[in-house]
């Protein structure tokens, strides 16, 4: 986009500019931009910068980099210590017509970095502040991102990732950056201040949540239930327009009839098209998977503060396969309830109302013996989402005829809205349906020995050489296979997913898995064990591994007994890549191993691997024995500069995950990738997709999630986002349902072509 400096200045709209945000905080203006010309500690990358009108103008060449930023370098560190609330400002007006989501980098001059991020929307200059110290960083709500704790006239940028804890007194760096996105955008930027120590607000956290799960925050909304007579409203005027089915030319299990059929093979399969990878249907017809991931209730539940005696609940067991966070309700039964206290009136005093256990709408409670993050290690947890479609639906828990009613409206929905599949992480009870085919997955869970990469997410990685684990995949993929009962409509199997394999970011990060393991013990560890037999096969003995490495190892018991402190030198580095693949060659083949012997007419579709936790070692390791690639890649649109490796991978690929959220929702996170309403999240919907349908190496995209986050956080890790096709409530966003029916039914014309004569 090229505008002059005057229109970018003119479409900001400063009236507010410059204005304190409350008269009882401190602020301190480190840039206002009134000198006319651009301070030399500020720089653009990808970015071009002029100061016109008193303000930064900032035009951002996006769409021909991955990364762009505005880089904010003091000649010394910022000291802002000595207060108890620290956060940075800035005026932002966006002069286009589209939103941007612009990225905030904090880092102090010990190398730590807080990263938050905001959805900008186009129109005049608004205020939005970070909080350094104090505010939400100071309280574990259970919430990716919590409401504004203080009393100021500001939008707060969302918290991403990094640490909460930073050394205010020498800040070294800002930067205000964007990632991939699909067209250039413009910024204007104005009165960079600090703020110190504003005045809170009364008790922030208390009544987030009406009887419905809903955000009071947004009891205006359209899609907003106030009374169970608006459920029966919506689901009445819905199932009018859920009658038409998908959209034509579809064969049965969703592929494209109108084109050419293929070989059938009476399961689905892989081949290459003209030069397009594609996907075949049982029937032999081209099929491109257009889906919604995670649809099951497993995530609906979110932390109530309450929990039980010790020793009340039953522990986990060795066998089973099902992490944590994936089973479901696990309600609390018998005596056990008469032992249920508060433990977190913080997390209690969230909602409006919670129903007693012998309500009508008790049998939503349920307990989580394990969380990922949040105050509280374990507790009782509440499905809103669970009893709204008891409202909505059924006939009471009981008899959870409710569900039956969920499940066949939900597949009613997936075929009107025009979608070929259901993504990962469907609920197994949507299996025996046989109108939409669908993935099954499973995870590779037990007491196998571990390695680490040094930035292990979710969990450690598993010791392939353990035999352990190969005991376990087979347990797994055989827990599955019962599952899927070898049906036709299972179109492939996802096992495990976004594992931190290893980062680009630096020697260390790309081969952490490596260099953790050459410190271990080969007797503890059984990939340390088979990494000195492979570097006694690449060496002629100790001192020509020495001399190689620059080491001074006194002999191949002392590598094995662990060693520490290397310098990553280049010889070193070319051992760390034969080393990683090796590894991540032995995972992937195990767990090929076990889907041929047990499920060998389903496509073992990989790990979904995270785009930021993935190196070209594990890739091709990975292209060695999956039948398709998969990626979770959550971007505005994916960058060539990201999947640049396709082409010489050529493998069947699919997105596993992606999504956009809106800050109209009510929701105090919009998502990972943000949108500023519904209707510009269903337009980036259709961006993304459109990438992913025209390229040449993709087979499928999947949109993460069914089902909007809990206002309060998922129960496993907090994740409260507005990134569902439905609320709470269950009612459909009609810009999301829109969006998707005029995709999906051009979705084979675009890929493959006219229709066959």
């Amino acid at each position: 986009m090229t505008m002059t400096s005057h229109s970018l200045r003119m479409a900001a709209v400063p009236l507010l500019l410059g204005t304190a945000l409350h008269a009882a905080a401190d602020e301190s203006v480190l840039y206002d931009f009134q000198q006319g010309t651009v301070p030399d500690s500020i720089t653009g990358n990808g970015v071009s910068l002029q100061v016109s009108d008193g303000a930064l103008a900032a035009d951002i060449a996006g769409r021909d980099n991955y990364y762009t930023a505005i880089d904010i370098r003091p000649d010394t560190p910022w000291d802002w210590s000595g207060h108890d609330a620290v956060a940075i400002a800035f005026d932002i007006a966006n002069p286009g017509t589209r939103s941007v989501q612009l990225y905030l980098d904090i880092a102090d001059a010990n190398g730590t970095v807080a990263t938050r991020s905001r959805g900008i929307p186009p129109g005049g200059a608004v205020t939005y502040h970070a909080p350094l110290v104090g505010g939400d960083l100071a309280v574990d709500t259970g919430m990716r991102d919590a409401p504004r704790t203080w009393a100021i006239e500001s939008e707060k940028f969302h918290w991403m990732w990094g640490s909460k804890t930073l050394d205010v007194a020498a800040i070294e760096r800002l930067s205000l950056y964007a990632l991939s996105l699909a067209h250039d955008r413009a910024v204007v930027i104005d009165n960079v201040r600090v703020i110190t120590d504003p005045p809170e607000r009364d008790a922030p956290f208390d009544t987030l949540v009406d009887r419905y799960g809903q955000p009071i925050a947004a009891d205006e909304a359209p899609w907003t239930v106030d009374t169970d007579a608006d459920l029966a409203r919506f689901e009445q005027a819905e199932r009018d327009r859920l009658d038409a089915g998908p959209p034509p030319g579809r064969s049965r299990f969703g592929g494209w009839a109108d084109g050419p059929r293929l070989e059938a093979s009476g399961y689905f399969r892989t081949e290459k098209v003209d030069g397009r990878w594609a996907l075949v249907d049982p029937e032999g017809y081209l099929f491109f998977s257009t889906g919604i991931a995670n649809v099951r209730l497993a995530n609906t539940s979110t932390v109530t503060g309450a929990d039980f005696a010790e020793g009340a609940i039953e522990e986990r067991k060795a066998e089973e396969v099902t992490p944590e966070d994936s089973m479901g309700l696990n309600p609390v039964r018998g005596d056990a309830v008469q032992t249920r206290r508060i433990v977190s009136p913080m997390r209690r005093d969230m909602f409006e109302w919670l129903p007693a256990y012998d309500d009508a709408l008790g049998d939503h409670y349920g307990y989580r013996r394990e969380f990922h993050s949040g105050p509280l290690e374990q507790g009782e947890t509440y499905s809103f989402y669970r009893a709204n479609l008891e409202r909505k639906y059924g006939d009471g828990a009981e008899n959870e005829d409710f569900l039956q009613a969920w499940q066949d409206v939900t597949v009613d929905r997936m075929r009107a809205w025009g979608f070929t599949s259901f993504g990962n992480w469907v609920d197994p009870a949507f299996y025996d349906d046989e109108r939409m085919p669908y993935f099954a997955n499973g995870w590779i869970i037990g007491d196998f020995k571990t390695v680490s990469s040094g930035n292990d997410y979710w969990a450690p990685l598993p010791d392939p050489f353990d035999p352990l684990f190969a005991e376990r995949a087979a347990v797994t993929v055989q827990a599955i296979a019962d599952q899927v009962q070898d049906s036709p409509w299972a179109i492939g199997v996802f096992v495990d997913n976004e594992k931190s394999w290893g980062r680009m970011d630096s020697v260390e990060a790309r081969y952490g898995i490596v260099i953790d393991t050459l410190g271990r013990d080969a007797a503890d560890s059984p990939t340390k064990a088979t990494f000195v037999t492979l570097l006694q096969e690449r060496h002629d003995g100790i001192a020509s591994l020495n001399e190689a490495w620059g080491t001074e190892i006194e002999s191949w018991e002392a590598l094995a007994a662990g060693v520490q402190d290397l310098d990553h030198g280049e010889a070193q580095v070319r051992d760390y890549a034969v080393l990683l693949e090796a590894y991540a060659t032995e995972y992937f083949r195990i767990v090929h191993d076990a889907m041929q012997a047990t499920m060998p007419d389903h496509l073992y579709m990989g790990v979904r691997f995270a785009t930021w936790g993935m190196t070209p070692e594990v890739r091709a390791a990975a292209a060695k024995y999956v039948d398709v690639m998969s990626y979770n890649e959550y971007r505005e649109i994916p960058s060539e500069t990201v999947f640049d490796f396709l082409p010489d991978l050529d493998k069947p690929s699919i997105i596993g995950e992606f999504h956009m959220g809106a800050e109209d929702s009510g929701l105090y996170h919009p998502g990972l990738v943000m949108a500023t309403d519904q209707q510009d999240r269903a337009r980036m919907f259709t961006e993304y997709m459109e990438w992913v349908i025209d390229n040449p190496w993709m087979v499928g995209g999947h949109w993460f999630q069914y089902i909007d986050s809990p206002v309060t956080g998922r129960a496993y890790d907090g994740e409260n986002y507005n990134v569902g096709f439905v609320t709470v409530t269950d009612t459909p966003y009609a810009p999301m349902v829109e969006a998707a029916q005029a995709l999906n039914t051009g979705l084979y014309e675009r890929r493959f072509g006219p229709k066959a004569k």
